[in-house]
């Protein structure tokens, strides 16, 4: 079955940088996109970055962009969010999210990953 494992989350003043990484395994196909949400307490999840797997394009959150940066690895299986610059509002558990179809860069249907805790202080 498919997994998504993130690793990469912590603890960090504002200004710092985490590198989150999420890893697929048990899969046969090839994911249409794959990418990041988050959702901090009392709030809905939101999409932060997103990557389309063929063509290479990306789709950030405004509240994100300059700040953080989403890639993958040449196999298509480890997506990575590298995040500079961070502030106390970015402070939420972030999700992997992998789909064999994505609209407008949000993914349909998800494979989603466990999450992984960033707090910024």
């Amino acid at each position: 079955h498919v997994q998504l494992v993130e690793s990469g989350g912590g603890s960090v003043q504002a200004g710092g940088s985490l590198r989150l990484s999420c890893a697929a395994s048990g899969y046969t196909f090839t994911f249409a996109c794959m990418g990041w949400f988050r959702q901090a307490p009392g709030k809905e999840r939101e999409r932060v970055a997103v990557v389309i797997t063929g063509r290479g394009s990306t789709y950030s959150a405004d509240s994100v962009k300059g700040r953080f940066t989403i890639s993958q690895d040449n196999a298509k299986t480890t997506v990575y969010l590298q995040m500079n610059s961070l502030k106390p509002e970015d402070t939420a558990m972030y999700y992997c999210a992998a789909s064999t179809s994505c609209t407008n860069g949000y993914p349909f249907r998800p494979y989603w990953g466990q999450g992984t805790q960033v707090t910024v202080s």
